[in-house]
């Protein structure tokens, strides 16, 4: 276990060379499911791991293929793709921003971001591994602006400290440095509470004493679920707990508005995922009862207008719209399934973790009704292969050869493949191409 403990370790030499020595023995005597997850947030962004750990404890899971997706960052790619050819297992790279709907039939509506009206999640899968020097450039503005908001939301989150009788945080000292911004990650609204949690941690301990003080001092109340996990000060997860606590509760009083470097127009976001052979997707979110992270209120979103919304998305350019099985009730899927299929849209499913309580299996996959995700999880991930090796392979590609078929058989043709890619090598998926 001495090798093992290093997966995780800040350094990425060293996380690479371990994982490249253990290789597959890392996943041996682990369960294999056909269970597929492309939605998983590394340290780049917000999470406990690091790319090499998302991948085996991926591959621990049972999973045959798991996607990196961070916010505003590409900077984990490379890694990840390396951590899967070393433990074999099948990889996808995308990445998330905040978009302006502005221009939009849905200007000024809240879509699919609890934080704001006008700004819109999306999602851009399968980027092709020749394009990320041009995704970086593009992401580098985006994170400044976003680094910037940062600032004056810790701003904002000290004066309601100040008011509780508690002390300031410093953005670089405590915000900053537990980041991976140093390296090309993005700082989140996550970071800024993480940080917090961290010092009330410091400060009260763990248990009854914290719970007092954020209840009764800070008038923040704590479901009882939480309560729970928060007075056991063995929990292994307290400060991601705690974290929970205070997303939903001052996430939005200190929230930010971002610009419009922070939050591109939807329209120049998508053009430039086309252009650069990603996957653009909406990221569907549809009411919501209780969030699967305890970080969300119940809340509406887009359900109440999503037959009019869906058609805007394809109007705009999106070619996919990803969910999370999960997260909404068959009903709800069923319908927004309907949706994809009248107007010709990928569906990608993807699991968003980014707490050490959540688990990467995702058994609702496996249900009849999502099975198809699972296929067009390999057709996204031969999609980014090819489109890698040669850009008219790219699944939406408008000179890729199979670009008259209809879009279900382009998805079972590219399944096929991705099936049969070699995780250790990849590259060799061109190989593959017969059409």
């Amino acid at each position: 276990m001495g090798l093992e403990n290093l997966l995780n370790n800040p350094s990425r030499p060293v996380r690479l060379a371990v994982v490249r020595e253990l290789g597959e023995s890392l996943k041996s005597g682990y369960p294999v499911s056909d269970e597929v997850n492309n939605h998983v947030h590394s340290k780049y962004s917000f999470s406990p791991y690091y790319p090499t750990m998302i991948a085996v404890n991926a591959a621990r899971a049972g999973l045959k293929a798991v996607g990196i997706m961070d916010h505003d960052s590409i900077s984990g790619f490379k890694e990840m793709i390396a951590a899967g050819k070393a433990i074999n297992i099948a990889t996808t790279c995308g990445f998330e921003m905040r978009v302006n709907m502005t221009g939009t039939a849905f200007e000024g509506y809240k879509t699919n971001n609890p934080d704001t009206e006008n700004n819109t999640y999306m999602a851009v899968h399968g980027v092709p591994h020749t394009q990320f020097v041009r995704v970086e450039s593009y992401l580098r503005s985006i994170k400044k602006a976003r680094y910037l908001r940062d600032r004056e939301e810790v701003d904002n989150l000290n004066k309601i400290l100040a008011s509780v009788g508690l002390e300031p945080l410093d953005f670089d000292r405590d915000v900053w440095k537990i980041s991976e911004a140093k390296r090309g990650g993005s700082i989140t609204e996550r970071h800024i509470v993480y940080a917090l949690s961290l010092k009330l941690v410091e400060r009260f301990g763990k248990g009854q004493g914290l719970i007092d003080f954020i209840e009764q001092k800070m008038k923040i109340a704590i479901p009882e679920k939480l309560q729970e996990y928060l007075r056991d000060p063995s929990n292994p997860h307290y400060e991601y707990d705690l974290l929970g606590v205070f997303k939903g509760s001052l996430v939005p009083e200190i929230f930010v508005q971002p610009n419009v470097q922070g939050a591109r127009s939807v329209y120049d976001a998508v053009q430039f995922a086309n252009d650069i052979g990603g996957i653009p997707a909406y990221a569907y979110l549809g009411d919501v009862a209780e969030s699967p992270t305890g970080d969300k209120k119940a809340e509406k979103f887009e359900d109440e207008y999503l037959d009019d919304l869906v058609p805007e998305l394809k109007k705009i350019g999106f070619k996919a719209i990803t969910y999370m099985p999960p997260r909404n009730t068959k009903a709800q899927l069923l319908r927004l399934q309907k949706l994809c299929d009248q107007y010709d849209l990928m569906q990608i499913s993807g699991v968003d973790i980014n707490s050490s309580r959540q688990v990467f299996n995702c058994p609702e996959i496996m249900q009849p009704e999502f099975q198809h995700l699972i296929g067009a999880t390999w057709a996204l991930i031969a999609h980014e292969k090819l489109a890698s090796a040669e850009a008219r392979y790219g699944l939406f590609h408008p000179d890729n050869p199979l670009a008259a078929k209809p879009l279900k058989e382009r998805i079972e043709v590219y399944a096929d493949i991705g099936m049969r890619i070699d995780n250790r090598n990849p590259e060799s998926a061109i190989d593959l191409v017969n059409f």
